[in-house]
Parts: C-alpha cells; structure tokens; sequence
C-alpha cells in the first residue's frame, strides 16, 4: 500500500487505538508537524524481549531543533513521589539505562528529553512533561535517588484537548532556551 501526503503517512503511523502514553506522544508530535507545516516524524521504536530498544521515541526532521531521541516514563503519582533511577530505569548488561541512552544521544547528535506521564487515578486528569535530557542527567549524576514529582510538576506540562496530548514549539524548545529542573 501507498502512502500519499504526510496526513496519511502520519494517520497510518498513529494506529487506531493507542492506550499508552508512548503512543500518545507519537500522536501529539506527528499533530504537531503536520499542523505547523514542518518537515518531520515522530516513531516508536519496535519493543522486543530479546532486542534492546536505546530509547522509545525518535523524531527525525531535517530541522536539528526537532531531530530527537524521547524516552517516556508513566507513573502513579498518587504512590510515587520520585520517579527513581533504580525502580523505574533498567540497568542491563552493567551499564545503567540513562548512561545507555545518554550516549546514544552524544552519538547521533540528537537533543534528547526525558517524557514524564504523572497519572493520578480516576477522575483525576493525567498530566505529561518533557524534562530537557540535561536535567535528567544532573540529577543522576548528582547521585541522587532519582526526580521528585514535585520537580518534575515544576516543568509546565503538556497542553491537551479533547484528551489528547497537544505540543506546541515552546515545549520542545526548553532544551535550547537552558531551563532546568
């Protein structure tokens, strides 16, 4: 089957039903080029048991500032109030998953960023932030047990509508404007 036009490509990339944040977040990119006219597209990396997946989202544009690598975390915020580099992260092979995909960024000169889903049970709204993949760094290599969700509430989350997750070119700009967590 042929795909004609970028509407078509990036319906056929969103999938009919897409029950989790990663998914969600694909969506919400893709919207978000095709709206502002840009070139560029938004995928999850195929998840297998037996294949290492670096990081679940790329985005690729010929724009650098959209050129990037995502990796999506959901958490029950009313449980966990820190999103904890030991539970939530794996550390396979020896080397930590923020060490992996750090490097990964360095390497293909993506900007990276860390996508935060806090979900908060029924009747309560979910609420997504992007931390700029520096941020997440500091914080791991400051030896710290991991990112408080009040830091990460610190980050102005994601617009929505309808229930879905809306970006916009100031929340994938944080990175380069040098905000921090």
């Amino acid at each position: 089957m042929k795909l004609k036009g970028r509407a078509e490509l990036g319906r056929a990339l969103e999938i009919q039903e897409m029950p989790d944040f990663e998914w969600e977040l694909v969506a919400a990119i893709n919207r978000f080029f095709e709206a502002s006219g840009m070139r560029g597209l938004a995928y999850r990396l195929k998840q297998s048991r037996y294949t290492p997946q670096v990081v679940d989202l790329l985005v690729d544009s010929p724009d650098p500032a959209y050129y990037l690598a995502i990796e999506c975390k959901s958490i029950d915020a009313r449980k966990a109030k820190t999103l904890y580099f030991t539970q939530h992260f794996s550390a396979a092979g020896g080397v930590h998953q923020i060490e992996r995909i750090d490097q990964f960024i360095d390497r293909t000169g993506r900007r990276g960023f860390l996508a935060v889903e806090l979900r908060r049970g029924p009747g309560r709204a979910k609420t997504a932030h992007l931390l700029p993949w520096y941020a997440a760094m500091e914080a791991f290599r400051s030896e710290s047990p991991g990112i408080p969700v009040e830091r990460i509430e610190a980050i102005p989350p994601l617009g929505r509508r309808d229930g879905d997750y809306l970006i916009e070119a100031g929340d994938l700009d944080q990175e380069i404007q040098g905000q921090s967590i």
